[in-house]
């Protein structure tokens, strides 16, 4: 190969065809650290990484199944749950937000969906009990 001085840096330029194909099949030099670099970071922030998630599940199945507790450790559930999830902000490492924004998702969003979610199962249940009443009533 002859070397050539462009810009104050020297780049190689094949001379032939087949030294230009050759350097197409050329490995890519890595150093072992830089390699074990990105695979520890990956690896490393994966356990972390489920754990937040199976934080985040846990409260929103407890925030969803138990709505319509009235007494006793489902309302107590809900109650830990819609807390956490109404916090806003924090600066711990399981807050809502904090936990949503290390698994990717927006804090704000997923806040508002499920107090969404809540208002309207909430207003539901009160229509779909006082029916109920009045059909037993009228007997």
């Amino acid at each position: 190969m002859k070397w050539k001085k462009a810009d104050s840096e020297y780049k190689s330029q094949p001379t032939a065809p087949d030294d230009r194909i050759a350097s197409l099949f050329q490995p890519d030099t890595l150093l072992s650290t830089q390699y074990f670099d990105n695979m520890r970071r990956r690896t490393l922030l994966e356990p972390e990484k489920r754990l937040m998630l199976a934080v985040l599940e846990d409260a929103v199945d407890s925030f969803q199944e138990n709505l319509s507790a009235e007494s006793g450790r489902r309302k107590m559930l809900f109650d830990d749950a819609e807390q956490w999830i109404r916090a806003d902000g924090g600066d711990w490492v399981f807050s809502f937000d904090h936990v949503c924004e290390a698994l990717g998702f927006n804090p704000d969003y997923v806040r508002q969906g499920l107090l969404r979610w809540q208002e309207k199962n909430r207003s539901n249940r009160f229509k779909g009990g006082a029916w109920e009443v009045k059909k037993r009533m009228a007997g």
